[in-house]
């Protein structure tokens, strides 16, 4: 899945008090967004991005037989793991390393260096792909007979690749209106072409393909401009740096940042993979039930999302009080948003469930009512999985990222596990189970390790962590449950402590006073403007 952890939360939260005085020093520079700024951009842009990429789910799942869908999923799977896999996660340092080689006056040397073997080995990879692309279809779609697909693919990773590396780059200089801009334009992009080619050239996958390519390039090619800029406020007459110096400092994060993206995209992909492999399916029936698999993922991916650019937006505020040695704040706040966005998960996903026979129905024109069976759990786990972007958190506070990844691993290898038993005998849902298995234990680990790192998480956290599993009974069960845990949560101080309720209530009473049409008393009251 595409992250959004990058775009806040690699940052030191020096780095962001310092900026006016960055700003002052150098006023040529492109201004760098604030804080405040960035987060309201990004909120705004992704919702956008996200109406735009469930209104094309759907029209693809309505144009395109559940087989091409299968093709265009692993294929765009395929795609975000190897672009980060390509470039050795080079990107992944800019966050990190980019301001640290700009304040010596080597912004030039360090992008000509990391542009030349970036694009270094894009060639190579691409030529790699082409030359075997009998073996790559293989690989990708369980079949030699899609190395035609294999082609465009290739090409397509070459747009990626570039896309990443100015968005990675923009990110590092915290240029976030142009990141937002480019990955907005993007998904519009996207959604125009593809819509309009599969209209005049119905190809299936490889018309979607194509369009990807095509939008990416396109919004790579638009950043131009904004490149230019940049490169001509900075210093061109740096301070020496040898090349040993320099990838001494870089490919080790560079590296880490790679089995990062490494896990994180196995783990989010390896169920659709072994479906293809080792389901014992023909290859076209196989395709099939990953279309299927699809289509069930179109909603819950959007929770995925949410809770993604929530993980993102909070990493700044727990580094702030957690330098400041305020590590119980850190844990409370943790917590107390855990707890909410599992509530409303939770919450949404039920809703979900009741709307989904008409989904299913009439925007998806009954052709995915295998998805429409393995919806329940594809909801339960795509909220476990947005969860673990937030609690993470933690051990990225505390310089434990390992034991985040170490989490992702264990997930891995248990999906994997779980799937070569019960794929071959129950088919999809057996793929789905294992992965809601795998995502429920990579949360519970990333729980574990921040506890033995000194987190206490609590039981109101644990209820709700829990409370998806019910979510595979059926829509009424579910519902049944949510209306406990509210009874709790009114009742007792088991799943929201006094002071969490306290602040909810007041956050509410403050949302209602900003609402258009209100005005308050001036005895502090409120009514209304008639």
């Amino acid at each position: 899945m595409p992250t959004i952890r990058p775009i806040l939360g690699s940052f030191r939260v020096s780095t962001l008090l310092d900026e006016p005085a960055a700003e002052k020093i150098e006023p040529v520079r492109p201004r760098a967004e604030t804080l405040a700024a960035s987060v309201l951009i990004l909120l705004l842009m992704t919702l956008a991005q996200r109406v735009i990429g469930f209104g094309r789910g759907i029209m693809f799942c309505r144009w395109l037989e559940p087989e091409q869908i299968g093709q265009w999923d692993v294929a765009f799977g395929f795609l975000n793991l190897a672009a980060p896999v390509t470039v050795l996660g080079l990107p992944g340092s800019f966050g990190r390393y980019v301001e640290y080689f700009r304040q010596r006056g080597q912004f030039h040397t360090f992008l000509k260096r990391t542009t030349l073997v970036s694009g270094l080995m894009c060639v190579v990879a691409t030529l790699v792909i082409v030359i075997q692309r009998r073996w790559f279809s293989e690989l990708i779609f369980g079949s030699a007979d899609e190395a035609n697909l294999v082609v465009w693919l290739a090409m397509c990773l070459a747009t990626i690749i570039l896309h990443n590396f100015l968005n990675s780059l923009f990110i590092a200089v915290r240029m976030y209106r142009i990141v937002t801009a480019l990955q907005f334009f993007q998904s519009l992009g996207f959604a125009v072409l593809s819509l309009s080619l599969l209209w005049v050239w119905p190809s299936g996958a490889a018309s979607v393909v194509i369009a990807y390519g095509l939008a990416t390039m396109l919004s790579a090619i638009g950043a131009a401009t904004w490149l230019r800029s940049l490169t001509a406020a900075e210093s061109s007459t740096p301070q020496p740096v040898s090349h040993s110096a320099f990838w001494t400092k870089l490919v080790p994060f560079a590296m880490w940042m790679w089995v990062t993206n490494l896990l994180g995209n196995l783990f989010d992909l390896i169920d659709r993979y072994m479906i293809v492999h080792h389901s014992g399916m023909e290859v076209t029936e196989a395709l099939r039930q990953v279309g299927y698999y699809h289509s069930s993922r179109i909603v819950p991916v959007l929770f995925v999302s949410i809770a993604g650019l929530l993980g993102s937006m909070i990493t700044p505020h727990l580094s702030f009080d957690w330098e400041l040695g305020r590590r119980e704040v850190v844990v409370r706040r943790l917590n107390k948003v855990l707890k909410l966005l599992l509530y409303c998960s939770f919450a949404g996903s039920i809703a979900v469930l009741f709307v989904a026979p008409l989904l299913f129905e009439i925007a998806f024109q009954n052709k995915f009512q295998g998805g429409l069976v393995v919806l329940p759990w594809t909801l339960a786990y795509c909220t476990w999985f947005g969860t673990i972007a937030v609690a993470q958190n933690y051990l990225w506070c505390a310089e434990r990222p390992g034991l985040s990844s170490f989490a992702l691993l264990a997930g891995l290898l248990l999906n994997i596990g779980v799937n070569l038993l019960l794929l071959p005998r129950f088919g999809l849902e057996g793929a789905v189970w294992a992965t809601t298995l795998a995502n429920l234990a990579a949360l519970i680990l990333v729980y574990v390790f921040s506890q033995a790192n000194g987190m206490h998480v609590d039981s109101g956290t644990w209820i709700l962590s829990l409370a998806p599993a019910a979510l595979g009974l059926g829509p009424w069960i579910s519902l049944g449950s949510l209306a406990a845990i509210s009874i709790l949560i009114v009742t007792s101080n088991r799943v929201l402590i006094i002071e969490e309720k306290q602040q909810l209530i007041e956050a509410a009473v403050h949302g209602l006073q900003k609402l258009p049409g209100r005005r308050r008393h001036p005895a502090g009251g409120m009514a209304d403007v008639m």
